[in-house]
């Protein structure tokens, strides 16, 4: 079992795992942790011209898909602070999505196991 401690840890792990995984399938990273007065977005970044809002779910859950783990409430806050991103960068008309990816440290050979889940969930406000 991770400690407290751990977790931050375990979290910027995941999320360079995450982001070399999709740096791999082509996209491009254009943020890592970007950091707003409503929240954080773990990854941002463009495939082809579609702009991907990347949550990371790393760590040693077992038996909870990286989709459950982002319930009603993150997919909201998620939403709120991908929508103040698209203001910020003056991209509003832009094609956007969100995708999951998931880290798991428990894979064989120590090698974490990524799995990236595009279109893990629509535009969530109110």
């Amino acid at each position: 079992m991770e400690s407290e401690g751990s977790r931050p840890l375990v979290g910027a792990e995941g999320e360079d795992a995450a982001a070399k995984a999709l740096r791999r399938c082509g996209y491009k990273i254009l943020e890592q942790n970007y950091r707003c007065a409503l929240g954080e977005l773990d990854l941002v970044a463009l495939e082809g011209k579609t702009l991907v809002f990347v949550e990371v779910k790393s760590g040693f859950a077992r038996g909870i898909s990286p989709r459950e783990r982002v319930d009603s409430r993150k997919r909201r806050k998620l939403s709120q602070v991908a929508m103040f991103y698209l203001k910020q960068k003056r991209m509003e008309g832009v094609s956007a999505r969100f995708d999951v990816v998931e880290v798991d440290f428990h894979s064989q050979g120590g090698t974490p196991r990524v799995e990236i889940i595009p279109n893990a969930f629509d535009l969530e406000l109110g």
